[in-house]
């Protein structure tokens, strides 16, 4: 199937004392690595099964030393893989929408992250097709935290306006909105999402998508069965 757009995954290798801190207490820096590549795992099940989408991974960090290395690996083979640049994340961000727009020139992008792995196939394409369709020519999934969980640019080169954005704060989301239409575009808001930063975000998103990779890792940190 020819490719309408690239759905671009910006990841971080899940290592332990490196991987969602936040999550320890009450997990051990071992069981919040292993919710991390739960996580991404999951959101490449997703991200490879959407009809027309070019999946990209943009990663950072030493693989060799992550939870769950081997699935990651295996799961990385059938997407790009390339690595991230950059000096800080809005810089990141950029150079991943830059770095993928060269491998697939003239496609729309969606870019995610591995924080929700709530999302589902139809999920995603939902949220890529105002790009997609030639509606609208921009995107922003906003987060429950304040910040953004996608993108979608149907004009990569537009990705440039996050190097100036501080990341990782209750206003991202807002200061994300106002750079896009700063440039000239016109953001449609994709469905509200909440990402995994705390261990209530994570029980939440578990509950969300319970019979994935994802909430067996959250439930194995108070030694849970989950079906």
């Amino acid at each position: 199937m020819t490719a309408k757009f690239v759905l671009l995954v910006v990841a971080k290798a899940p290592v332990p004392g490196l991987a969602k801190t936040r999550l320890s207490p009450p997990a051990t820096p071992a069981q919040a690595a292993r919710i991390a590549a739960a996580a991404l795992l999951d959101t490449l099940d997703a991200v490879c099964a959407v009809p027309g989408a070019a999946p990209v991974v943009a990663m950072t960090g030493d693989l060799g030393a992550a939870a769950l290395a081997p699935e990651i690996g295996a799961a990385l083979r059938h997407v790009t893989t390339m690595p991230q640049r950059g000096w800080d994340f809005g810089v990141r961000l950029a150079h991943a929408h830059a770095d993928a727009a060269a491998v697939h020139s003239g496609l729309p992008i969606l870019q995610i992250g591995m924080d929700t792995p709530q999302v589902t196939a139809e999920s995603l394409a939902a949220a890529a097709a105002p790009v997609v369709d030639g509606g609208h020519d921009s995107v922003l999934g906003p987060a429950v935290d304040g910040g953004w969980w996608a993108l979608g640019l149907a004009e990569p080169r537009h990705a440039q306006v996050l190097a100036g954005v501080p990341m990782s704060r209750a206003d991202t989301g807002e200061r994300t909105m106002r750079a896009l239409t700063a440039c000239g575009l016109r953001p449609r808001r994709a469905a509200e999402l909440s990402d995994v930063d705390t261990m209530a975000d994570a029980r939440a998103v578990a509950a969300l998508c319970p019979h994935g990779r994802f909430a067996r890792a959250v439930a194995a940190v108070h030694g849970q069965a989950v079906a």
